[in-house]
């Protein structure tokens, strides 16, 4: 027996005897990472979880974990001494993919992005309801806030804000106001200049037609930065450039 066939011997041996151990002790051969506490008696079974040759399959979970119980009973049937309400969002899924959001093992999880939840996943009805799920910001700017998150932010990625103020209007000087100010009834897709007690329509209106300005619908095409002057000199070319809209 010459020695390159002794070596191929050897090494079909050794996978023979490696493929054998994945199947009787698959949690110490291929397992990459202990189970959370809750799954701890899983552990020496994969296939509670796993469906062979495909890898974790969400169908499994759902034998132990019914999802018009998620944060409402335990696994068991007992119910929960305090409901998680912020994860009865489960019952407004479309589709139950656990595994979409889900990793046990912790060398799976250090790979898989965390925090990041897919709101197509959920029912459109549901989508528009943030603060269902999401505790809302408690700086100063967003307590004065009461409407859908939605007319600032994504639902991709909180931060940045997909809206940024300062293209529309600065809020600085004499300005910086309140949002109920200029957005009346939560609604900040329109806005108003005749909050303050300068600007009411009948003054408005004068110091216009004094420019012989006919057209000031749109107050901010012409005062982005809410300045009297701008528009080109003392407002002539603002009133130039409405005219020409006329």
């Amino acid at each position: 027996m010459n020695t390159s066939r002794i070596v191929k011997l050897l090494i079909a041996a050794n996978l023979i005897v490696l493929t054998v151990l994945v199947f009787v002790f698959p949690n110490l051969m291929v397992g990459p990472g202990k189970l959370i506490p809750g799954h701890k008696s899983l552990e020496a079974d994969c296939f509670a979880c796993h469906a062979a040759f495909t890898g974790a399959d969400s169908s499994r979970c759902l034998v132990c974990h019914k999802s018009a119980d998620i944060g409402r009973l335990t696994t068991t049937g007992q119910p929960i001494s305090k409901p998680l309400t912020s994860v009865a969002f489960h019952q407004r899924l479309i589709s139950l993919e656990c595994i979409t959001c889900h990793s046990d093992h912790a060398g799976v999880k250090r790979f898989r992005p965390q925090g990041h939840f897919n709101h197509q996943m959920l029912q459109p009805a549901m989508r528009d309801q943030c603060q269902a799920c999401h505790q809302p910001p408690r700086d100063p700017l967003h307590q004065q806030i009461t409407a859908n998150c939605n007319q600032c932010h994504n639902q991709e990625k909180w931060v940045p804000a997909s809206f940024d103020h300062k293209k529309y209007f600065v809020l600085d000087g004499n300005h910086n106001a309140r949002c109920a100010t200029c957005h009346t009834s939560n609604d900040f897709s329109r806005y108003t200049c005749y909050g303050c007690h300068e600007h009411t329509p009948e003054n408005i209106r004068r110091k216009h037609v004094e420019e012989n300005i006919r057209n000031y619908t749109n107050c901010v095409e012409c005062h982005r930065s809410g300045s009297e002057h701008e528009g080109g000199g003392e407002g002539q070319r603002g009133g130039r450039k409405h005219e020409e809209g006329d």
